[in-house]
């Protein structure tokens, strides 16, 4: 990594401090337009119908997520990114929302989780469907139930989900911390 951004396959991504109440396009803009040789007022970034925002570039995409004090932004070629971070902090009502949002298997693999480590997984969980969705362009919207991931091997890995998202298979996922406190994914799929 360098001093200000990764990359992974296709993908370049990027931490910022970001303070609550300052739009994060903001700082997205002025990242883009540095990769980019662009002026930051003349990228061509706009959001589609669903609210999704899209480069007019072709075959680049982007996505960004902002939590707590954190702004993670992703820059791919060739394929449908998205990102989603997530600051680490209680969430009494994990269990509530896993329950109401997401498939009958999770909610069985959240509840075999000790107490102790069932808060991390809700939020894996829940950064890997909403990477997903991001990419596809319709967010939580279309149904975080949509889609269902299993952990193999300490991985979440995409198991099923609607025809709409595709296949399985298209899809790449990376879980990482990107500062400590936090929790991200990143997803992919080739265009």
């Amino acid at each position: 990594m360098t001093a200000d951004h990764a990359s992974l396959g296709p993908i370049r991504w990027t931490w910022r401090p970001h303070a609550h109440g300052i739009p994060a396009e903001t700082e997205v803009r002025r990242w883009l337009a540095g990769l980019l040789d662009i002026a930051p007022e003349s990228l061509p970034l706009h959001r589609d119908l669903h609210g999704r925002p899209r480069l007019e570039t072709p075959d680049i995409d982007l996505s960004w997520s902002h939590s707590g004090d954190g702004l993670l932004i992703a820059l791919g070629t060739g394929v449908e990114v998205g990102i989603d971070l997530e600051r680490l902090r209680p969430r009494p009502r994990a269990l509530d929302l896993a329950q109401r949002y997401f498939t009958a298997a999770e909610n069985v693999w959240l509840a075999t989780q000790a107490d102790a480590a069932r808060e991390l997984a809700f939020v894996r969980l829940w950064c890997a469907k909403e990477s997903v969705l991001k990419a596809h362009g319709r967010g939580i919207a279309f149904g975080l139930d949509k889609l269902e991931f299993v952990e193999r091997d300490g991985v979440l890995r995409l198991r099923a989900c609607d025809p709409a998202l595709g296949t399985p298979a298209q899809w790449q996922l990376h879980e990482f911390a990107p500062q400590p406190g936090y929790r991200a994914a990143l997803a992919w799929r080739t265009v």
